[in-house]
């Protein structure tokens, strides 16, 4: 059955996209805000600090952790919410609706309306960033985030695993900087969205090396993925820029401030052709899981 549910969900994600309007997401985000202003306090210790960020982490996710084990338990209905919430939490057809304008632009010779879109999806100044770069590395990078985390923690912790994965990115996106406001107060979020992301983001660099250069790309990720700021986008970039045999990375300006950051891959300087490239190195390996998942089925139930 949740290999049913799985794939329902997969194609009402590729069929309808991302909910424009209404997404349960943007109403937690504010949620969270409010968690925020009520928790948050900057003139306490480092521990103090720490422990209430982390009991705000608690209460913000376990409620609807466990709203989404009672709702999937439902006769009848369990198997609706189920779906729901696992094409809700998918990102699949989210990377094309937001990379495909990026190329289109680029193949219109309209490098102004190309930057301004790559802005919307990375936080580098969008006058100065490398498109083809900036793209690649957030596809590569979301395929784990947007896709294979949330596909993993469905079969591992069915709707309540898949919900409180996608609230624990939700929640190291808004706190897990390691600023003066969000250094320990947003200490367990990050910690926490490390955690639940250690094993996809493995599986999703073992899956992007199996469908493309692979010798490179476990080289890659042997010898490149300790040097990236994070233990988990660290193996997916350096492995999927192996797979795609291209190299990105590299110095990056936020907020007019140059950021030397390690290059990934081997072989030539990403180019614009490659964006598209990414986009099907993370199809290829949603079938790739897809498949592996229908034959362990079949074999366990022979």
């Amino acid at each position: 059955m949740s290999v049913l549910l799985l794939i329902l969900a997969l194609t009402l994600d590729w069929l309808l996209g991302e909910p424009k309007r209404w997404h349960p997401l943007v109403g937690f985000g504010l949620l969270a805000n409010w968690f925020e202003r009520c928790w948050h306090r900057s003139e306490v210790s480092a521990t103090s600090q720490i422990l209430r960020g982390g009991l705000a982490w608690f209460l913000l996710i376990a409620p609807f952790t466990v709203l989404a084990y009672l709702l999937s338990q439902l006769p009848m209905w369990g198997a609706l919410f189920t779906v729901l919430g696992l094409y809700l939490s998918i990102g699949h057809k989210s990377l094309y609706q937001h990379v495909m304008p990026i190329i289109a632009s680029l193949d219109n010779n309209n490098e102004a309306r190309a930057r301004e879109l790559t802005g919307r999806i990375v936080s580098r100044d969008t006058d100065t960033l490398n498109i083809a770069n900036a793209s690649i590395e957030s596809v590569l990078e979301n395929g784990n985030d947007a896709v294979f985390a949330a596909l993993f923690w469905f079969l591992i912790a069915g709707l309540p695993g898949v919900i409180a994965l996608r609230l624990i990115n939700t929640l190291d996106a808004m706190w897990g900087y390691k600023n003066s406001r969000y250094l320990y107060f947003g200490r367990v979020a990050a910690r926490m969205d490390d955690v639940v992301n250690f094993i996809p983001a493995r599986l999703t660099a073992l899956s992007y090396a199996l469908l493309g250069q692979t010798r490179t790309a476990l080289g890659c990720w042997r010898t490149q993925a300790a040097l990236h700021d994070s233990p988990n986008a660290g193996p997916v970039m350096a492995s999927g820029a192996g797979a795609l045999a291209i190299t990105i990375g590299g110095p990056a300006c936020y907020q007019g401030e140059w950021h030397q950051r390690p290059h990934f891959g081997s072989g030539r300087q990403a180019e614009t052709g490659d964006i598209r490239r990414a986009l099907h190195l993370v199809s290829y390996s949603i079938l790739l899981w897809v498949g592996t998942i229908l034959l362990g089925y079949g074999a366990f139930y022979a």
